[in-house]
């Protein structure tokens, strides 16, 4: 613009400092948008013919859900507590914890497929469509379920085990919202799963 100087000098104050204001707006507004889609609809299962057993969450959290990838929240410790179980190296990339996932006969998914939800508040869901549960166990070797909480668990009890009818069993929560269980009290918990697979 020919009076960029005063756009420096005054801000958003001038003509070009609105007109960036409201670009601005938009842009967020969009990307707002983008996530709100994502949060309608959760991502495909990871398993195998020779999967095991199955961990379902609720819903992918926003982290997750801006990753395409299960349990992305940097503080959830998931991948910190099945690695640990499996005496092995905690995975990072996607790709590592595929091949983790798959490795270890596990397979992961969410209770609900889409629904409606305030960021990640499993408080807030609403409109649920339950996942297709079915296809992971027959396309699979699953010897037992389990809820990554109670609310997965919840989840799974009221859409989808009148469906399926294999029980599920629930673990204490990796979210960093169960801050009363520590890493040690979750690892005692959940080192159930290794006996399946073994």
């Amino acid at each position: 613009p020919s009076d960029g100087n005063q756009f420096l000098k005054d801000g958003y104050n001038t003509h070009y400092g609105k007109d960036f204001i409201e670009w601005y707006q938009g842009v967020l507004q969009d990307h707002a948008k983008r996530i709100g889609a994502l949060a309608h609809q959760a991502f495909d299962p990871v398993f195998n013919a020779e999967s095991k057993i199955l961990i379902l969450g609720s819903f992918p959290s926003v982290k997750s859900r801006e990753q395409m990838f299960f349990y992305g929240h940097p503080q959830n410790r998931f991948w910190k507590v099945v690695a640990a179980v499996h005496n092995a190296p905690v995975p990072v990339t996607i790709p590592q914890k595929k091949e983790f996932l798959l490795q270890h006969h596990i397979a992961v998914w969410d209770v609900i497929q889409s629904c409606d939800i305030v960021g990640s508040s499993d408080s807030s869901i609403k409109n649920v469509v339950p996942a297709d549960i079915g296809r992971v166990l027959k396309n699979s070797n699953i010897k037992k379920i389990y809820a990554n909480g109670n609310t997965a668990k919840k989840l799974y009890d009221k859409y989808v085990l009148p469906n399926v009818h294999m029980e599920i069993e629930g673990l204490p929560s990796t979210s960093p919202a169960n801050a009363g269980y520590t890493l040690e009290k979750l690892l005692e918990a959940w080192k159930t799963i290794k006996e399946v697979i073994l």
